[in-house]
């Protein structure tokens, strides 16, 4: 069995005890304010974020990981002999994935699959681990793209926010859907649905929300043997709920705080889950 590269980037929110765990390679996007740019993870952590965005009226800016650094970092990796998964996120949202595309065109070689996870933070990571347990068990890259490619729907999210107005400045949500999130005291329920996020449900105070979301759970059941990921900024209160609730029910879960690219869409006070539904 050859060597297998797993790849991935820094919108999936993996903290670093997963990405060594799993030898993941990450490639950070970029974010900037002002004149300043931060590579996401490396050069600026989430409170740092935060503070910059409350200290400043300027909305910053994000950026895709280009083709020049998937091509130094494709050419590195194939150099050793490794043959290459390079998972990403969603195309509807960054222009990430067409980045590595080019990248592989450009290197012309067979020893690469790139997957558009169309998805984003915790969905991604889960995708990533994924392709890096399938590569444990002994699949080469053609099989281990089958297996994701076949996983991507059955991804699912729900995430509870205190404003979309984050979402809605970054270009994430459109300005009508974000209208709801500025009502007092509700909360808007989102996922990522085919690539994009969408509002499903918005419900009054916390308790709701926890509701809905465990409603949610539910319905859709966890596929038996994955993991969960619950992922926040901010929000100890639903995260503590949602915590004793997988714990109650014998889940296997990952904790995990969004990083800086997705905190400057997010914004503060966010939490919520992603699995994988049984199917």
């Amino acid at each position: 069995m050859g060597k297998i590269k797993i790849i991935t980037d820094s919108t999936a929110d993996l903290p670093l005890h997963i990405v060594e765990r799993y030898n993941l390679e990450v490639l950070p996007l970029l974010v900037s304010f002002g004149d300043e740019t931060y590579k996401d993870g490396i050069d600026i952590n989430l409170p740092t974020l935060l503070q910059k965005m409350n200290g400043t009226s300027e909305f910053p800016r994000t950026a895709q990981v280009n083709p020049q650094r998937f091509l130094e970092c494709y050419k590195r990796y194939l150099d050793e002999g490794y043959k290459i998964v390079s998972i990403h996120i969603s195309s509807k949202m960054s222009g990430t994935y067409q980045s590595a595309c080019v990248a592989k065109e450009m290197l012309e070689t067979n020893d690469i699959v790139v997957i558009d996870s169309l998805n984003v933070t915790s969905g991604l990571g889960l995708l990533a681990i994924k392709a890096a347990k399938l590569k444990e068990a002994g699949l080469e890259i053609n099989q281990i793209y089958e297996e994701i490619i076949k996983l991507i729907p059955h991804v699912k999210s729900s995430i509870a926010f205190n404003s979309l107005d984050n979402l809605v400045k970054g270009g994430r949500l459109s300005k009508t859907a974000g209208v709801i999130g500025n009502i007092l005291g509700i909360k808007p329920i989102l996922s990522v649905e085919n690539g994009e996020i969408v509002v499903t449900d918005k419900v009054r105070g916390n308790k709701k929300a926890i509701r809905t979301i465990l409603d949610y759970l539910d319905s859709k059941k966890i596929k038996d043997g994955e993991e969960s990921i619950l992922l926040q900024v901010e929000n100890k209160d639903i995260l503590d709920t949602l915590r004793e609730d997988l714990k109650e029910k014998g889940r296997a879960f990952i904790e995990c705080e969004v990083g800086c690219v997705v905190g400057v869409h997010a914004g503060p006070n966010a939490c919520g889950v992603f699995f994988i539904e049984n199917f």
